[in-house]
This record gives structure tokens, sequence and C-alpha cells, in this order.
């Protein structure tokens, strides 16, 4: 039966909201990640806050936040694959008895799931990330509604167990930099990588993009660079947008927008080394 294929397919979960609680006084606290775990397998999944509306959110709610802390958290948790020799849940309870009173674990939750990557993306959406009003296509025009697009579309192409996600950057750049791209992948002797980008937001993120493939080209003889935008661009009528294209294209990143990803997900598919990277 399908809907007893389906249920053999999902697995009993948990996970924990990471708060911060400048004022323990006051017990008032704002989500800031997301610690997601399979217990039978040990597999950690995490994620923090990084975009810039969502430190500015939390410095609307707090002003006083010590916003320094907040970016160094990421360093603090487990990397995205299994913690502490696949002991998960040993890792949660001594991260609890080492994380400061300002940061804290909500109590755990359970849940059943298919994908722990698109769980992920779920739960962060739902706790985490910043509540967007109006139009519904302004979600899609942000960096986090532009990389579930994607995540769907790669999944679909069958792309998806051969891309690495979240690579960070520091070994490229500088130590410290909290800068993560999105997705990561080799080809034929070329380490590829994929960053969703938002046409409509700051355009300061085409720069830092910019910034980051010319350190990465530094260090790398064969590498090639995708921004993924929430729609196609239109220089000729938008000046954020040939700004943004003009400054991709003199650094030979291309460009690809949501209606033509799965269109280049297939192309790219055939010449991907084979075998999950995650």
């Amino acid at each position: 039966m399908p809907e007893m294929q389906t249920a053999q397919a999902l697995r009993p979960c948990a996970y924990h909201v990471v708060r911060y609680t400048p004022n323990l006084v006051r017990d008032e606290w704002v989500n800031i990640g997301i610690l997601l775990f399979d217990p039978s397998s040990g597999r950690l999944l995490q994620r923090l806050m990084e975009e810039p509306a969502e430190f500015a959110r939390v410095r609307r709610l707090h002003p006083t936040a010590d916003e320094e802390l907040l970016r160094r958290l990421s360093d603090g948790f487990a990397p995205q694959s299994a913690a502490s020799g696949g002991d998960a849940q040993g890792y949660i309870a001594r991260l609890e008895q080492t994380l400061s009173n300002t940061v804290q674990l909500s109590p755990q939750r359970g849940l059943l799931a298919e994908d722990l990557e698109a769980e992920l993306d779920r739960l962060y959406h739902d706790h985490v990330e910043v509540p967007r009003k109006g139009r519904s296509g302004e979600e899609l025009a942000t960096r986090n509604g532009i990389r579930a697009r994607a995540n769907q579309v790669f999944r679909g192409t069958g792309i998806w167990p051969r891309l690495a996600r979240r690579l960070r950057v520091d070994e490229f750049t500088y130590a410290g930099d909290p800068l993560r791209l999105d997705y990561d992948y080799r080809r034929n002797g070329t380490r590829g990588f994929v960053h969703a980008l938002s046409l409509s937001r700051d355009p300061g993120q085409a720069k830092v993009l910019a910034f980051t493939a010319d350190a990465i080209r530094q260090k790398l003889d064969h590498s090639e660079f995708v921004a993924v935008t929430e729609a196609e661009p239109r220089p000729q009528e938008n000046p954020r947008h040939r700004f943004i294209l003009g400054l991709l294209e003199a650094r030979e990143i291309g460009v690809v927008p949501l209606a033509r990803l799965a269109e280049w997900s297939y192309r790219l598919r055939p010449t991907l080394l084979g075998g999950s990277t995650n």
C-alpha cells in the first residue's frame, strides 16, 4: 500500500530549538537555531542564524544583544554530520552543560522525518526565520526561500546525494570568516560552488560572493561558481540587477534563476562524481 510505504520511510527523530536569553531575570528569549538528530543513527544536523535580517531582528528585540557571541556560536556546535562518534544524545547533554546561561536549548521534542535535511529546513523556517508579511513572493526573494526551493529542485533532479552543503570558506579566506557556501560539488577535476543570492535584497551579498570566489580561485586551480536567484535578472530595467549581474559576470560567476535550475541540474548530473558527499 502507498500509505504503508510512506509510513515505513518515516523514522523517529528529535530536535531542540536554540534560544538566546540576554536577560535571565525577564526570562525573554529569541530563537536562533535548530539542533536535529536521529537517535538510531546518531546523525546530528545543526543550523544557526546567519542572515543579516536575522541578526537585525535580534537587535530590534534586544538592543544590547552580544552579536559577536551569536556570530561565533556555530563554531561551538557540532558539524552537520554524526556528532561525537554517533552519540548525538550524549553530545547534546554535554553541550547543555557547557553553554552559557544566555544560550540555552529548548526541551527536546519528537517528530517523524523522512529526510533530515528537509526537516531541518522546515523547522528552521517555522521556529527561527524572520517572519515575512505581504505577498507570497516576498518569502521566495530571501536567501532562505531561494535555498529551500533549490533543495526541492536538487532532490527532484537526483543530484542531492552528490552535493555537500554549507561549506565553510575560512580555509580559503581568513580565519573566523562566518560565511558558508550553500552547496559544493566535484566533477571532472573541477570543484563547483553554488550559493543562493537574492536580487531584491542586500546587494552586499553579491560583493561577499565575489570576494569569496576570488579567494577560492587563488587556492584552487579549477573551480566554478553559480549564483541561484529568485528570478531572471532584468539589467535593462533594474539598476540593482544591473549592478549585481555586472559584478558576478566580472568574476565569472554564473547566474541561474530558480525557473531554470532544474534544467541546469539535469545537465550537471551526468558529470558529477558518484556517491554521497555528505
